[in-house]
């Protein structure tokens, strides 16, 4: 299942670690980079380690690999048996240097790219490695690294981490953070843009903005009904229709007029597949009914 919510918790506050693994977020990353300050970096990763040895899932979020913090992030998960679920790796521009994680570590890495040299590395870092299990950007150092303000001077890279995450055969990247954590609308009004732009799910810092990410991320309804009569429609054609559905170059025209041809059929199974995992919600006025 690909997470719609990814929540950030500071990793040297035992407490909030507790109620985000409560919560209904459906991933937990413990932060060791910038939630917590220098003076506190050896007892969050000792609240790693107690987390990790509970039993209870997480991903952890280390320091820039390069830095003498970030070495030791990962000389204390490298010894842990049963590793966090998985590491969020900031600052990622060089492909070796995630390599050398992703072996060292042996658990599903996911690069953050926050620089101009992360972005034009983006497919290489998602090819990196077999154990590179998503990409995604990180805003607001990237918007300070490119001397812009965010909004659409962002365009590009962000669309630019879309296509190399699908390039790569890995998830849709979720979205960054909404640091605007009392705007829940335009929470709701970016994640829904940003699905229609290629991400699915984004990271998040509270857990009111939960609910609403996973709204935003639930497909619409009329979209499930069309992909499950395509898919119903296409099992009714028999030879023809299962040719089409295995890679053939087969295609037709459905019921309403559309042309349907491999790429079509292959959004439906993805919508289902989605609605499989997070089903779909009627929402009337940005709220769910």
């Amino acid at each position: 299942m690909t997470p719609r919510s990814w929540l950030y918790v500071p990793g040297d506050r035992p407490d909030r670690i507790g109620k985000a693994l409560a919560s209904a977020a459906d991933a937990v990353i413990i932060d060791l980079e910038d939630a917590v300050a220098p003076a506190a970096k050896h007892r969050a990763r000792r609240n790693v380690l107690e987390t990790l040895a509970s039993g209870r899932t997480s991903h952890v979020r280390i320091n820039a690999p390069a830095t003498p913090e970030g070495a030791d992030d990962i000389a204390v998960l490298a010894a842990v048996p049963d590793g966090p679920a998985g590491v969020r790796v900031p600052k990622c521009e060089d492909p070796d240097e995630l390599r050398r994680v992703a072996e060292t570590l042996g658990v599903p890495v996911f690069p953050v790219l926050e620089s101009a040299l992360g972005v034009e590395n983006a497919l290489a870092l998602a090819t990196a490695h077999p154990l590179v299990a998503g990409i995604s950007l990180g805003e607001a150092d990237l918007a300070a690294d490119l001397r812009v303000s965010g909004g659409d001077a962002l365009a590009w890279p962000r669309s630019r981490v879309v296509v190399a995450a699908r390039a790569a055969g890995l998830p849709s990247p979720p979205q960054s953070v909404w640091t605007a954590v009392r705007d829940l609308d335009g929470l709701r009004a970016d994640t829904v843009a940003g699905r229609r732009a290629g991400f699915f799910g984004r990271s998040v810092i509270h857990p009111a903005q939960i609910p609403v990410v996973h709204e935003a991320c639930a497909p619409d309804p009329d979209d499930v009904a069309w992909a499950r009569d395509l898919m119903s429609r296409l099992a009714e054609r028999g030879g023809a229709a299962e040719n089409n559905a295995a890679g053939s170059n087969a295609a037709w025209i459905d019921s309403n007029g559309r042309f349907v041809d491999k790429a079509v059929v292959e959004r439906a199974r993805w919508l289902l597949d989605v609605a499989a995992d997070h089903p779909p919600v009627n929402v009337k006025e940005g709220h769910t009914s």
